[in-house]
């Protein structure tokens, strides 16, 4: 369990594809919901998508989850996202904001939305996107918008403007609710919460680090200077 003496608004959503990992998460009261990807579930060995997903849910049936499509065709995609849609009520399907053509996924986005899926529009980067999509996402049960503000960083761009623009602009929409989706570091937590965005998924090793908040950082120095000594040590090093 992750010990903080930080109160966080900001929902941190645990992201993963391993059982073990995501059950643990899932037992903990500071992550309010779950979320994976195709990527991550390969990391992770699985080669039967369905069966893992039905067999996660069994365990984990009141925080949400996001469970997402894997085709690219259009049509596919809708079809794979109403199936999904009826392996539990916190499921959100999460859509990508286009497929491997640049195709829109606004289209089934709209009529997922008025079959009741709740969505999570995922691999977004712009705000011309999120204007695009949150109209129509506002019409439904309920959705979430992904952000990717870790590869927006990778570029070399602050992501933290658009972040907070998007959250200003989200007042207007309150069934719609940001994602800060990628974070890098603890750091970005913090930034999300401090700007009020909604929600931030998060890998475990960076969740696990959240105990480290309010530590002395003198004996944060010491600890690092023995790590050095003892590897030196522990590698045999001599002059």
């Amino acid at each position: 369990m992750i010990k903080t003496s930080k109160k966080f608004k900001v929902k941190i959503f645990a992201d993963g594809a391993e059982k073990a990992g995501m059950l643990e998460m899932n037992a903990d009261p500071l992550i309010g919901g779950l979320t994976t990807n195709p990527t991550l579930m390969k990391k992770a060995g699985l080669t039967d998508y369905k069966s893992f997903c039905k067999d996660i849910l069994t365990e984990i049936k009141t925080k949400p989850i996001s469970l997402e499509v894997f085709a690219d065709d259009l049509a596919e995609m809708e079809r794979q996202a109403l199936e999904i849609a009826t392996w539990g009520d916190n499921v959100y399907v999460k859509i990508p904001v286009m497929n491997t053509k640049m195709e829109s996924t606004l289209p089934i986005c709209k009529t997922l939305t008025e079959k009741g899926v709740k969505l999570n529009v995922t691999a977004m980067m712009t705000f011309d996107q999120v204007k695009e999509f949150t109209p129509i996402l506002s019409k439904g049960n309920g959705a979430n918008v992904s952000v990717f503000a870790g590869r927006i960083a990778d570029t070399g761009i602050d992501p933290v403007p658009l972040m907070a623009e998007i959250v200003k602009y989200l007042k207007d929409y309150p069934k719609v609710e940001l994602i800060w989706a990628s974070p890098r570091e603890v750091l970005n937590v913090f930034q999300a919460d401090e700007m009020g965005c909604h929600i931030i998924t998060v890998t475990n090793d960076i969740i696990k680090k959240l105990n480290l908040y309010g530590k002395d950082l003198n004996q944060y120095s010491l600890e690092t200077v023995q790590m050095f000594y003892n590897d030196a040590t522990a590698a045999g090093f001599k002059l």
